[in-house]
């Protein structure tokens, strides 16, 4: 029976921040600030960013707008629920009234937490889960320095709570940032080992919106050229980080992948890369390209046709995609599996419970056991 209208063009809503993509683009961040209405910056970004010189190059470019910032830049890998309250007391103990981010996905996911307590106060607790953000927080300028996370246009920021050895995430439009500056010159001040996890990053994001349950033609186009664009610069990408024009081409894959995936969600592999990054503290790429091979081993049954279409944007034969993921995994210094992370026989259980009450989970293709998500942590042991 032929396609119906309705299931040709599910309705769907897209949601997206301005951006501007290109050579330049950060130098474009005083402006923007001041056309955000900023009377003082709350500059975020954490030490290896202000070590690279891009915090100084931002610095530099709202001191030509005759704009004052205050640098908050103690901000953990995997951003912590005390270092989001800290940077609150900062904001308001400056007076700031806008927020700058610089730097990959912690940075990014901090500011956009501290921007929702600057107008919702309370604990940043209170707002964990799906649209439980009430009021809009303060104007948020984003700049990526990783081509991986995709979080300057994101729905989405995650964060860990140590005690609880936990990752949380706070899903809301209200905190998709209001303009994201993506310079392609930035990603090449990333080693090896950070390019190659960004990369595999933005190869799950894209994968797991393609596939996911709520898809949209948006966002399929959107996924399929982040995937081509991965598959074609991934190796020169992370052999040669001096050329822009690679690790260019992988941010621009980022950026589609983080438009696509805040708008038809994730899957199974991010359920269970948060679940490893709360009880390790692990890094996020890390996490997600150790489990992407077996998690689409398990979902192929369930959505065939798609990854069909993700092993062609792939570039590899119709039998060749998860052997193919496994190789770019190990291209990326990632062959060990998760023990290398730390994970144990012991703590599946543990890692199970997590996995499972993750908000990614609702949008995978095949909805698992918690027998079936046990066993897919032990194969990547």
């Amino acid at each position: 029976m032929a396609e119906t209208t309705e299931t040709l063009f599910p309705m769907r809503k897209f949601f997206a921040p301005e951006f501007v993509f290109g050579v330049g683009a950060l130098d474009l961040a005083g402006r923007y600030a001041r056309n955000l209405g900023a009377s003082r910056v709350f500059l975020v970004s954490d030490p290896g960013v202000r070590e690279a010189g891009w915090v100084r190059d931002v610095e530099a470019s709202l001191e030509a707008e005759e704009l004052p910032w205050v640098l908050f830049d103690q901000v953990s890998p995997n951003p912590q629920m005390e270092e989001v309250e800290a940077g609150t007391r900062a904001f308001e103990e400056h007076r700031c009234d806008m927020i700058c981010a610089v730097g990959g996905g912690s940075p990014i996911d901090c500011a956009k937490a501290v921007s929702v307590l600057s107008t919702n106060g309370g604990n940043i607790r209170d707002y964990l889960g799906v649209d439980q953000v009430p009021q809009p927080g303060c104007p948020l300028l984003m700049i990526p320095t990783t081509a991986g996370s995709a979080a300057e246009v994101s729905q989405f920021a995650i964060l860990s709570d140590p005690r609880a050895r936990r990752k949380c995430g706070i899903i809301s439009k209200l905190i998709v940032p209001d303009v994201a500056l993506v310079d392609p010159r930035t990603p090449c001040s990333l080693d090896t080992h950070q390019a190659a996890g960004g990369a595999m990053d933005t190869l799950t994001h894209a994968a797991e919106a393609y596939v996911s349950n709520a898809h949209s033609p948006v966002t399929d186009l959107l996924a399929l050229e982040a995937i081509r664009l991965v598959g074609a610069h991934f190796e020169e990408g992370i052999a040669h980080p001096a050329r822009p024009e690679h690790r260019g081409h992988l941010l621009k894959a980022s950026l589609l992948s983080g438009l696509a995936f805040s708008n038809a969600s994730l899957g199974l592999v991010h359920a269970m890369a948060h679940a490893l990054g709360g009880m390790l503290d692990s890094i996020h790429g890390d996490s997600n390209a150790l489990l992407l091979d077996g998690v689409v081993r398990f979902n192929l049954s369930s959505a065939t046709s798609r990854y069909a279409r993700v092993t062609e944007a792939l570039g590899v034969s119709p039998e060749g995609l998860i052997p193919r993921l496994r190789e770019l995994r190990e291209l990326a210094g990632l062959g060990e599996g998760i023990a290398s992370l730390g994970a144990t026989e012991a703590i599946i259980p543990d890692l199970v419970a997590r996995a499972m009450a993750d908000p990614c989970l609702v949008t995978n293709p095949r909805q698992p056991r918690p027998d079936e998500v046990a066993q897919l942590f032990r194969e990547a042991l």
